[in-house]
């Protein structure tokens, strides 16, 4: 949920709870608490407002958040690599197998 989350706030400048919770289908009190862990490692910053007389939260990724972000998927790639890597033939099986 928090990858898809600072994933999905990389690609705007702010994006919107309403369009978070739909893209992540999630439920609002689950997305705030991810949101509120996110918020408190300075991964991102929560801003409240109004459009109209209608409140809105919107949520923009940090420069860590946006650092932290390319460090996991520098290793999600290390590791689908690891998957996509040819494996060895098996050799015979060792004593005692």
């Amino acid at each position: 949920m928090r990858l898809g989350i600072l994933t999905i706030a990389r690609e705007a400048d702010r994006v919107e709870f309403g369009f978070l919770k739909k893209q992540l289908a999630a439920t609002d009190g689950n997305l705030s608490r991810h949101l509120k862990v996110l918020e408190e490692s300075n991964l991102i910053t929560v801003e409240k407002g109004y459009v109209g007389r209608r409140p809105r939260t919107w949520i923009a990724l940090t420069r860590e958040g946006a650092q932290a972000l390319d460090a996991e998927l520098r290793a999600l790639r290390a590791l689908v690599l690891r998957l996509e890597s040819p494996r060895p033939a098996p050799g015979p099986p060792g004593p005692g197998t």
